[in-house]
């Protein structure tokens, strides 16, 4: 789908994080961990990047989370930066086959902005009767209350600082059931480390659903 979409609220989630809701278009639907391309014109020039969703569901609304460097972050993300209840974008996709599809036990293993399909394959498993777990490695947390919305639904939610190993946590929550997928979303450094934890927990780093955002 090309279309556009209208921000319907941003909510700041953590630290140089944002939440940008949309109002769906007619017709788009897609599930978590997909992603979607935005765009806006700037100075005559098309800009426009990938977003994983991260929201469980799309209905009449759809979310992605948004990690902005101030220091470092160009044009575009100053636009996200700066986006507000209001502001139109240019909308395709949804992208990807990486995305929750019914699994009955999902551990998703995060970092960075990828904690944003984390909380989103978790959420949807939970409402569709099955398990999750989430290992997340970051300095800053954010979605906090989503996370601890979670943990307080009983999955198994595991926090770690950005130079802390994943062996332990990823061997933690896998359990090997049948049907356990295990999902990864993070920058090139999170899913290497992931692969490498899920290979010494026993378990398959090449039936993950893995989306490296570079």
């Amino acid at each position: 789908m090309d279309t556009t979409a209208t921000v319907s609220a941003v909510e700041t989630v953590g630290r140089d994080t944002y939440a940008l809701r949309f109002d769906a278009p007619d017709g788009f639907a897609a599930e978590p961990g997909q992603f979607v391309k935005l765009g806006t014109e700037i100075d005559g020039e098309s800009e426009a990047r990938f977003y994983t969703l991260s929201s469980p569901t799309v209905g009449d609304t759809f979310e992605v989370t948004v990690g902005i460097d101030p220091d470092e972050g160009g044009e575009f993300s100053a636009f996200l930066a700066d986006a507000e209840a209001g502001t139109e974008m240019t909308l395709s996709g949804p992208f990807g086959d990486q995305h929750y599809d019914g699994e009955p036990r999902a551990v998703v293993i995060a970092g960075g902005p990828g904690v944003g399909p984390a909380v989103a394959i978790a959420e949807r498993a939970l409402d569709d009767g099955a398990e999750a777990a989430v290992v997340y490695r970051d300095d800053d947390v954010s979605h906090a209350d989503r996370l601890d919305a979670l943990a307080e639904r009983g999955v198994a939610v595991h926090l770690l600082d950005a130079a802390e190993e994943l062996d332990d946590a990823v061997a933690a929550a896998l359990t090997g059931t049948e049907g356990e997928t295990v999902f990864v979303y993070g920058f090139a450094d999170l899913v290497a480390d992931a692969e490498a934890a899920i290979e010494a927990a026993g378990g398959d780093a090449d039936a993950a659903k893995v989306e490296n955002f570079g």
